[in-house]
């Protein structure tokens, strides 16, 4: 349920009306807006009396939603949300690019990394400390010492860090090192780890689960922003599909629905959506025609030596060839790369 304010209702109107919703049992969310104020409510309002909120002081109207995920719907949060990492601002009128290894493989493997992203103004640095990898056998990354270089990485660039979060227990040290924490398409339904992160006080990229649905992703989300998690970015990295001639199916379909049905941003994830880094630019540049808000990439010095996920991952030269392609395609779609 929404609950919409007068233009000109006061701070104290809005925060009667948030304290009689909590005496309900309910939660408030308090959404200011360009010209007026709306109040969600989540939880179990199929009880509420809409009479006993609609008398109030500056109330103009209740408005049920009729999604599942309140407050990750534009019925409740019509305008779009902008997420501020580190120095990147993911949201309308930018294509957010965010790069770096699949993995944490040494601190002046990172550090050049690093060093490359700066000089073409890319803002966000992405690498794994934690790995979920499907064989044992393959390499599970550096873990804390992994998380150590990464913060040196940023205290030497000035890059923010985006790394992922495999467990409740890792939390507390992902968060004090990343800009953003990601949660992996593995982990989009692990609910416990959803609702610690939603405390970690940290934006969150969440990737879409291999299997999942448009209506599971956002409810993923929305654990996220009850949780008090209000910067979620939306991440598609790829389905499973019956194809064999990519290692997922990038459905670049889904970036309008999402724009439809939610404010939250979203991204691609093309490296993992392909696997094959030949294919990488051609759906980068798809990905911005299809209006999503930016791209994560795997890049590495070297990807023949990387670690992990080689055959995805692009070299310097290709990805700066990437960087001058969307460049010329964002100009007449008056949208700036960074």
């Amino acid at each position: 349920m929404l609950v919409v304010m007068q233009h000109q209702a006061t701070e104290e109107e809005v925060a009667q009306v948030v304290q009689a919703i909590e005496q309900m049992g309910l939660d408030a969310h308090p959404m200011p807006g360009p010209t007026r104020t709306a109040i969600g409510i989540t939880g179990n309002s199929s009880s509420v009396d809409p009479r006993s909120l609609e008398v109030l002081p500056g109330v103009r109207e209740l408005i049920r939603v009729t999604q599942p995920y309140k407050l990750a719907s534009r019925e409740m949060h019509p305008e779009d949300t902008i997420v501020e990492a580190g120095k990147a601002r993911i949201g309308p009128g930018s294509f957010t690019v965010i790069a770096g290894p699949c993995s944490v493989e040494s601190e002046s493997n990172l550090l050049g990394v690093a060093e490359q992203l700066v000089s073409r103004g890319v803002h966000l640095l992405r690498a794994g400390a934690f790995k979920p990898r499907t064989s044992p056998y393959s390499f599970q990354g550096m873990e804390h010492e992994g998380l150590e270089i990464l913060r040196r990485a940023r205290e030497k660039t000035g890059i923010g860090i985006v790394t992922e979060v495999m467990d409740t227990e890792q939390v507390d040290a992902v968060a004090e090192t990343a800009d953003m924490v990601q949660i992996g398409t593995r982990n989009m339904q692990n609910f416990s780890l959803l609702k610690k992160v939603a405390g970690c006080g940290r934006p969150v990229l969440l990737k879409r689960g291999m299997s999942a649905t448009l209506d599971e992703w956002l409810m993923a989300a929305e654990y996220l922003l009850a949780g008090g998690n209000k910067n979620v970015v939306l991440c598609e990295r790829g389905v499973r599909t019956f194809t064999d001639h990519t290692r997922n199916t990038l459905d670049l379909s889904i970036v309008p629905p999402v724009k439809e049905k939610s404010h939250l941003p979203i991204l691609i994830d093309p490296s993992h959506g392909t696997g094959r880094r030949s294919y990488v630019p051609a759906m980068s540049l798809a990905g911005l025609a299809a209006g999503a808000d930016g791209l994560m990439v795997e890049v590495h010095p070297d990807p023949s030596t990387a670690l992990s996920d080689g055959a995805q991952t692009l070299d310097f030269e290709e990805f700066d060839r990437l960087l001058d392609s969307l460049q010329s395609l964002a100009n007449p779609l008056q949208r700036s790369i960074g």
